[in-house]
């Protein structure tokens, strides 16, 4: 079965980005620090990196993140050794929610599809992606939900998400993006804790 999962880096203190993030500053103001354990050589981040890109039959991201990645001179530009699997496995579809699709797209080597109608509807496109490429690879992939923080917690918010993976980061960033912004309360089944010295990766089902 295809699952929604989403999957993020966030401070101790719950923020998915430092202060003013953007096109030109990546994820803010000592953001950075979060993503530290995706470039570590520690074994167990290597191989929760490895295992949650296998498993990604599409990714969903919102439209600021999308516009971070696609800025050829910003921070965390993508190019084709970085990005979202890039060192890793295959290039997955890409689904982006947005109000207004982006006149021209720099990263023409990957599959985008841009869904004006809502998260709802992207995720369902996703699905539909992440079903053709199971059946294509003979095994169950997931759609994953890779942000920004406002994008997951949305889906959150609205029982979209099957599993919630956590990449904790050893930081306080004291301002940023909030991942979580109250709403209703949701139940969570601790299904593997993984430390590092660079993070502590939970992953949770949502019930």
């Amino acid at each position: 079965m295809t699952r929604i999962v989403a999957d993020i880096s966030v401070s101790l203190d719950g923020f998915v980005t430092g202060p003013d993030p953007g096109p030109d500053s990546g994820l803010g103001t000592g953001g950075e620090a979060l993503h530290t354990w995706a470039f570590s050589d520690h074994p167990d981040d290597r191989r929760l990196l490895r295992e949650a890109t296998a498993r990604s039959g599409a990714v969903v991201l919102g439209r600021r993140l999308f516009d971070v990645v696609d800025v050829v001179d910003g921070p965390y530009g993508w190019d084709d050794t970085t990005g979202y699997g890039a060192r890793e496995v295959g290039k997955p579809a890409f689904v982006v929610v947005t109000s207004t699709p982006p006149e021209s797209v720099r990263l023409t080597g990957l599959d985008w599809t841009f869904v004006t109608t809502g998260l709802p509807d992207a995720l369902t496109v996703a699905r539909l992606r992440a079903e053709a490429a199971s059946s294509a690879v003979g095994q169950a992939l997931d759609v994953v939900l890779m942000g920004g923080g406002a994008t997951v917690g949305t889906a959150l918010e609205a029982g979209l998400v099957d599993v919630l993976s956590l990449h904790l980061a050893p930081v306080l960033l004291g301002h940023g993006t909030p991942l979580f912004t109250g709403g209703a309360p949701r139940t969570l089944v601790q299904r593997n804790v993984t430390s590092t010295p660079t993070a502590t990766h939970l992953i949770y089902d949502v019930l």
